[in-house]
C-alpha cells in the first residue's frame, strides 16, 4: 500500500484560522528570524533564539472517535490545553493558571477532557506537592474540580476511566492523616461514592481494565506487602511481601496492568536474566511462567496491553535508540509502511481511535526534534500538521553516533557522540555532558537540544551512559549503587580519555557541563579533576548530597528513602561531604557557572545558596545565573535562551571551540 502525503492547508484549517495563533507565530518568527543589525553570523550557525524556542504546540492524543485532537499549546508564555475538530474550524481552549503545572491530560469519553495539575505549598510537614484533578466539558464550556474539598496532597490518582466519560475511580485519602480508599466519581456532577473503603497500611490501589480494583500494596517497617482478589466480590488477601532483606532489583516490576476477568497476566521480571523481560505471570499465586518477549543486552521497559485488556499490544525498549516490538500483526504492519515513509526517523504512533481509523504519528531523530502526522490507514494518506520547531534547519545539525568504551575496571561503558558537522574530527574541543537522575535514567538517541547547540557551536559532544544508567541490567545497575562521585565520575573521565587517545578531541580544551545530577557531575567533575576540566557549568546542580538526601526524605516513603539513601551514598561509613562540591569548596581551582530556578522542587534552590556561600567563604569567583519563574527546567523560551548564550559566553571565555 502506497502512502500518501496530502496537504497542510486541508488538515489544519482549526491552527492556521485561529487569529491569536497566527499573530503569536508571526511576531515569534519575526523577533526569531532577524538578527541583530549589522551582525553577521556564519553560514553554519542557528540562532540561539531558534533552538530555544520549540513552538507551541505539544503531544496530542486522539479523541476515541478520532474527531477532535487535544493538545498542549503555549501562546505568549500562557499554557493552554487546546481541543479541535479535524478539518473544522472549532477550537476551544482551556487556560491553565500560571501559579500551577499542567502535569497530564487525557480523554474521557469523546467530549470531556481530564486533566491533572500540581504546584507547590508550604504545610505543617514543610514544602509538598499538591495535586488536583480537574473535568472539562466540551459542549458547555465548564471545567470542574474532581475529588473532595479536603483530602490528602495526591488529588489525581485515577486508577480507572469509564470508556464512555461517565465515571472514573480515583484513590484518595480523606486527610493527610489518613489511609487512601477508592471512590467512584462521577464526571458530570462529582458526586463521590465508596468503592473500597480505606484499609490499614494499604497505600497503593490498582484496577483492571474493567474498572475493577483488583490489587493493594503496603508498606509495612520497610517490607512491601501485596494483597489480591480475583473480583470485586471476593476479599483481598495478601499473596505476597518483599522485605528488607530482599533485593530491590530482584523484585517485580510493573503489576499494574492487570488482565480483567482472570489471574493470569504479565510482569516484567530480571530474576532469571538479571535484565528486565515480559514473563507470563499468575497474580494469585505470584508465579513467574515462561519468558513472552526479552532483549539480550537491554531490560524491555514497559508493555501496553490492548484496550479491552485481554491481550499483549506492544513492548518498549532501549538499546542504541528507544524501540516499540508490537504483538498486534495489524499495528505491526502499520509501523513496517510507516518506517517505509519516513526513512532515517523513529515513526512513533503516539495516539490512535478507537477503531483505529486514525492515527497521529510523531516523527524525530538526532538532528530533528520532531514533527506530528495524521495517519489514515484506509485512505491511505499520512500528513504532517506540526513540528516541535518548524524554524529549525536541520541541515545545519550533526549527527549523533551510539559508541562505546572500556572504563578503567574493564566495565563497558555505552554513550553517544555527536561531532560539530563544520569541523574535521581532530583535536576538537570537547563537552562531558552527563545525565540526570542518575539512576534509572539514561541517555537516548533522541534529539537533544543542549547538545546540538554545542555541537553547532563547534564542540564534539560526548554523553556518557555511566554505571548505574537505565536500561542496561541488575549488573551494570548495582555497579553504580554508591558510586556517586566515584566510579561514576570514572567513567566521564575514562570517556574523555577514549577520545583523546582516538585523537578526535584535545586533552587541553575539555569542560564539563550537565543539569540535575549531571549538574553536580559537572562542579565535581572540576573540583576533583581539575587537571582534566578548563571549567564546569551546572543547571539545577546538587552541591551538598547530606541536605539534599534530607530534603528527598518528605517526598519518599521510608522503604524507598532508605533504598534511595543507600545507593546514593553506598558504606554506611562513607562521607557523602567528601563528594560534595559545597563541602569541598576550598579545592576548586576552575572557573564555574551556577546556575538554578528559584521554584525548583526536585533540587531546591537552597541547594544552590550553599554552593554560593561556601565558594564566597573561600574566596572562589563563580558565574552566577538565576531564574525567578523557573523550576527544574524551562518553561519560558526566553529562559532557555539565556541559559544557552550564557553557556556560550562562559564557554568561549574558558574553552573557546575556534
Amino acid at each position: 500500500m502506497r502512502i500518501l502525503f496530502w496537504s497542510l492547508t486541508i488538515l489544519l484549517t482549526f491552527l492556521l484560522s485561529a487569529p491569536a495563533l497566527s499573530s503569536a507565530v508571526q511576531a515569534q518568527n519575526q523577533g526569531d528570524t532577524l538578527p541583530p543589525k549589522g551582525a553577521r553570523l556564519p553560514a553554519h550557525i542557528v540562532e540561539t533564539s531558534i533552538f530555544a524556542n520549540p513552538g507551541h504546540f505539544g503531544s496530542p492524543r486522539l479523541s476515541p472517535d478520532g474527531d477532535q485532537v487535544l493538545f498542549r499549546q503555549q501562546l505568549k508564555g500562557k499554557t493552554y490545553l487546546t481541543a479541535t475538530v479535524l478539518y473544522k474550524n472549532d477550537t476551544k481552549r482551556i487556560a491553565i493558571p500560571e501559579n500551577v503545572d499542567l502535569r497530564w491530560y487525557r480523554w474521557a469519553g469523546d467530549g470531556k477532557i481530564l486533566f491533572s495539575v500540581s504546584a507547590v505549598a508550604a504545610t505543617r510537614f514543610g514544602e509538598r506537592r499538591h495535586t488536583g484533578l480537574y473535568v472539562h466539558n466540551i459542549g458547555t464550556g465548564e471545567t470542574m474540580a474532581l475529588g473532595r474539598k479536603v483530602q490528602g496532597f495526591d488529588g489525581d490518582n485515577v486508577l480507572f476511566v469509564d470508556p464512555a466519560g461517565t465515571y472514573l475511580l480515583l484513590s484518595m485519602q480523606r486527610s493527610v492523616y489518613d489511609y487512601p480508599g477508592v471512590y467512584r466519581v462521577t464526571l458530570s456532577n462529582n458526586e463521590i461514592s465508596e468503592v473500597v473503603p480505606r484499609q490499614k497500611r494499604i497505600w497503593t490501589w490498582i484496577a483492571d481494565s474493567e474498572g475493577v480494583v483488583r490489587m493493594g500494596l503496603s508498606y509495612i517497617n520497610s517490607t512491601l506487602k501485596i494483597y489480591y482478589r480475583r473480583s470485586s466480590s471476593d476479599k483481598f488477601k495478601q499473596i505476597g511481601k518483599i522485605g528488607k532483606k530482599d533485593d530491590p532489583n530482584e523484585a517485580l516490576l510493573d503489576i499494574s496492568h492487570i488482565v480483567s476477568g482472570a489471574d493470569q497476566g504479565f510482569v516484567l521480571s530480571n530474576k532469571q536474566t538479571g535484565r528486565f523481560a515480559l514473563y507470563k505471570f499468575n497474580y494469585l499465586t505470584r508465579e513467574v511462567g515462561d519468558m513472552v518477549y526479552g532483549h539480550d543486552q537491554n531490560d524491555i521497559t514497559g508493555f501496553d496491553l490492548n484496550p479491552e485488556g485481554t491481550a499483549l499490544e506492544a513492548v518498549y525498549f532501549t538499546d542504541s535508540r528507544d524501540r516499540k516490538h508490537w504483538f498486534d500483526a495489524s499495528f505491526a504492519a502499520h509501523q513496517k509502511k510507516l518506517n517505509k515513509a519516513l526513512p532515517g526517523q523513529e515513526a512513533w504512533i503516539v495516539s490512535k481511535s478507537r477503531d483505529g481509523s486514525r492515527m497521529i504519528v510523531f516523527s524525530t531523530s538526532s538532528t530533528d526534534p520532531g514533527s506530528y502526522y495524521l495517519y489514515e490507514p484506509e485512505k491511505k494518506k499520512l500528513a504532517w500538521f506540526a513540528s516541535k520547531n518548524a524554524k529549525l534547519d536541520i541541515e545545519k545539525l550533526s549527527t549523533t553516533e551510539y559508541v562505546s568504551y572500556t572504563a578503567r575496571d574493564g566495565l563497558k561503558i555505552h554513550g553517544y557522540l555527536t561531532l560539530p558537522k563544520h569541523r574535521e574530527p581532530e583535536n576538537l574541543p570537547l563537552i562531558i555532558l552527563p545525565h540526570g537522575g542518575p539512576f534509572w535514567v539514561r541517555d537516548t538517541l533522541d534529539y537533544d537540544n543542549e547538545v546540538q547547540f554545542l555541537a553547532n557551536r563547534g564542540y564534539a559532544v560526548l554523553q556518557p551512559n555511566f554505571r548505574g544508567s537505565d536500561s542496561y541490567g541488575e549488573e551494570f545497575h548495582k555497579k553504580g549503587t554508591g558510586q556517586i562521585g566515584r566510579a561514576m565520575q570514572d567513567d566521564l573521565d575514562d570517556g574523555m580519555d577514549w577520545l583523546v587517545e582516538r585523537g578526535i578531541v584535545d586533552p587541553q580544551k575539555v569542560c564539563i557541563v550537565g543539569a540535575s545530577y549531571g549538574g553536580y557531575a559537572a562542579l565535581w567533575g572540576a573540583t576533583r579533576n581539575p587537571e582534566r576540566y578548563r571549567c564546569a557549568a551546572s543547571f539545577a546542580g546538587v552541591t551538598d548530597w547530606r541536605k539534599q538526601l534530607s530534603y528527598d526524605r518528605r517526598f519518599l516513603s521510608s522503604r524507598y528513602e532508605r533504598e534511595w539513601k543507600e545507593e546514593i551514598r553506598g558504606e554506611e561509613d562513607f562521607d557523602l561531604d567528601t563528594v560534595s562540591p559545597a563541602r569541598m569548596a576550598e579545592k576548586l581551582s576552575r572557573p564555574v557557572m551556577l546556575a538554578h530556578g528559584k521554584k525548583d522542587s526536585i533540587v531546591p534552590f537552597s541547594q544552590f545558596k550553599i554552593y554560593r556561600s561556601a565558594l564566597k567563604k573561600a574566596g572562589k569567583p563563580v558565574k552566577l545565573v538565576v531564574y525567578e519563574d523557573e523550576g527544574h527546567g524551562f518553561s519560558d523560551p526566553e529562559n532557555e535562551k539565556n541559559w544557552l548564550d550564557s553557556l556560550e559566553s562562559f564557554l568561549t571565555e574558558h574553552n573557546p571551540a575556534d
